[in-house]
């Protein structure tokens, strides 16, 4: 498995939204897999962040993580963001995951950024487990989710 920049895999885009549409719909109002497109798109012009990276083996893409200015439209005081970490099912629970997490948390050390956040409606178990603490539990658009950072 190798990890690089979705700037140098441009063809995974069309997968890539629809994986993140089908994951995360129910989360942001008027999504659609052409908007996640556009914003992938978008994504490629841009220097600094956002950045997306993507897990490859082989010649497939198997997952995928970001690094966002913001993520969470109720709390625009928190910047920047890890977000997006899909694993494809069948390759789960084989590192793949932590390592797009790591990787994330690399660039944004890279980058200068302190501290980097995210929300997670199901996972917070995982996130401890790789040095995130919870900073609160809040409602998200209806769904439960846990706000965590790490200090970089």
């Amino acid at each position: 498995m190798e990890i690089v920049l979705l700037k140098e895999r441009t063809e995974f885009i069309p997968t890539l939204a629809a994986w993140h549409h089908q994951e995360w719909a129910y989360l942001h109002d008027h999504d659609s897999v052409e908007r996640r497109i556009a914003e992938f798109q978008e994504e490629l012009q841009a220097n600094g962040i956002p950045r997306t990276f993507v897990a490859i083996s082989g010649n497939g893409v198997i997952g995928s993580a970001s690094l966002l200015p913001q993520d969470m439209d109720t709390r625009t005081d928190l910047s920047p963001w890890l977000a997006s970490v899909y694993v494809v099912p069948e390759q789960r629970k084989q590192g793949i995951g932590s390592a797009l997490v790591k990787r994330v948390v690399q660039e944004g050390a890279a980058l200068g950024f302190r501290t980097l956040y995210l929300y997670t409606p199901d996972r917070p178990q995982f996130y401890a487990s790789l040095g995130w603490s919870t900073v609160e539990k809040v409602q998200y658009h209806g769904t439960s989710v846990t706000i965590m950072k790490i200090e970089l």
